[in-house]
């Protein structure tokens, strides 16, 4: 995101980084890597069709890596429990064997109008534990991408604004 002056409320258009890499399904393992290294997001959306169909995050990436553990499994007369709390097996799996982007990605994705306000975004993130969120317009065509370091950046910047500091150069009393 560029240092571009906000003027009023921001929206998202105007934190949203707009040069977004893309995956297509087809990539492989070595390219959605490659590209999400040299993108410095902390993921990408996946596109068929001119659609977000996915997103492929950091964490998606790194599970690949770690370790699986079988679930323990309990037999109780002709019934078999799974005595594990542990992470999701199947998902855990599902990361392991992926071989493409489309094996890697979350899908669906949540996605957020560019005209949403930062209020709006903030919620999303929190209540979906989502990061990046891809930007659309109100076609659902991908527009641009926001992280949370582009979020933390715009609050930085309105926390330090004479508004918010309350040395607008009023009078600050007696």
């Amino acid at each position: 995101m560029d240092e571009r002056e906000i003027v009023g409320d921001p929206t998202v258009a105007d934190l949203m980084r707009t040069d977004v890499p893309t995956l297509d399904r087809e990539d492989s393992i070595a390219i959605v890597a490659a590209r999400l290294a040299e993108s410095g997001l902390p993921g990408l959306p996946v596109v068929a069709n001119g659609e977000v169909v996915g997103i492929v995050a950091e964490l998606d990436l790194i599970a690949r890596q770690a370790e699986v553990t079988v679930p323990t499994t309990v037999p109780f007369f002709d019934a078999i429990f799974v005595a594990d709390g542990g992470r999701d097996f199947e998902e855990d799996l599902r990361h392991v064997l992926a071989t493409t982007a489309d094996d890697l990605m979350t899908s669906p994705v949540y996605n957020i109008l560019a005209s949403a306000t930062l209020s709006q975004l903030a919620t999303l993130m929190l209540e979906q534990g989502v990061n990046p969120v891809p930007v659309v317009d109100d076609a659902h065509a991908l527009v641009g991408i926001v992280s949370r370091a582009d979020l933390v950046r715009v609050i930085a910047r309105m926390e330090r604004s004479p508004e918010a500091t309350g040395s607008g150069g009023g009078d600050d009393g007696p």
